[in-house]
């Protein structure tokens, strides 16, 4: 308890004494993985293939952010572009993977407003969906370790989530109906490691809401670290909301991101009478 205490009576002095310096600014650098543990029937794909899929899988979720930062709002996009998979693996099978991402993602919070517009390249086309910030209701814990030069204090939360597990869809031309198996909800703890040190309540993605910048995010299998951070560059840092898109509602985007991969697997699907195997990964973004 005297811990937690310690950390709210550091933010508070810190706000006081550094946020009253109206371009107080930032950036933070941060690197994401995600991984993967997927098991093949080796009757429909080899070790050779299945390594390819893995190799492209590993790379489309190494990418490196950059969160641009004042006391009230941020911008978060992708700093490096990697190459996108390819969508064809070898023989008669096809890989498609459907995901949201592109050089135009561009996500701006703003935590005074408690809203957010997340510029989104789905397969050609740009959104704008805007919302509001999601409350995230943390539990402070007494660990504390240091990242870099920057002492840091565990946070948790709980959440629900709907799972659909990666899809291997066997689509086989012979059968009447694809299978389809049913979402599962599992419950998960996401960990966050924050800094007083730079005391803004921000973080990468949607991660927000801590006394402090959230430095280390731990997602089930997704990681998010910050490698590098600038206070107060020379440079000004222009942080403006996007505004290129079609503006939807969060729900309404989720929508049509399920359209989309409905039209994608049915344009892929062999032909009744065809051969091959068609894979499907859906990432939810």
């Amino acid at each position: 308890m005297k811990v937690l205490v310690k950390v709210l009576v550091v933010s508070i002095f810190l706000v006081s004494s550094n946020l009253n310096a109206q371009d107080f600014q930032g950036v933070a650098i941060y690197k994401t993985m995600l991984q993967f543990d997927i098991k093949m029937d080796s009757t429909k794909m080899n070790s050779e293939m299945h390594s390819s899929m893995m190799e492209m899988m590993k790379k489309q979720f190494q990418k490196t952010y950059t969160l641009a930062f004042n006391k009230e709002a941020s911008v978060y996009k992708e700093d490096v572009a990697l190459d996108k998979p390819q969508a064809n693996l070898s023989g008669n099978f096809q890989f498609t993977m459907i995901a949201s991402g592109g050089g135009q993602d561009v996500l701006y919070k703003n935590t005074k407003t408690q809203s957010y517009t997340d510029q989104k390249d789905t397969m050609g086309k740009i959104f704008l969906v805007k919302d509001s910030i999601q409350k995230i209701d943390w539990k402070l814990e007494a660990d504390t370790k240091y990242i870099g030069e920057y002492q840091c204090y565990k946070a948790t939360y709980t959440k629900e989530i709907e799972v659909n597990n990666f899809s291997f869809s066997n689509i086989d031309s012979n059968k009447e109906e694809e299978e389809v198996n049913e979402p599962k909800i599992e419950t998960r703890i996401v960990t966050a490691w924050y800094t007083p040190q730079v005391p803004i309540n921000n973080g990468p993605a949607k991660y927000q809401g801590l006394p402090g910048l959230i430095l280390e995010i731990h997602d089930d299998k997704l990681t998010i670290i910050c490698s590098k951070i600038i206070l107060n560059p020379e440079e000004k840092l222009d942080i403006k909301e996007p505004n290129k898109g079609k503006e939807v509602r969060s729900n309404e985007y989720e929508e049509i991101m399920e359209k989309k991969s409905k039209e994608m697997m049915e344009q892929f699907a062999p032909r009744k009478g065809g051969k091959g195997e068609v894979f499907e990964i859906r990432i939810g973004g």
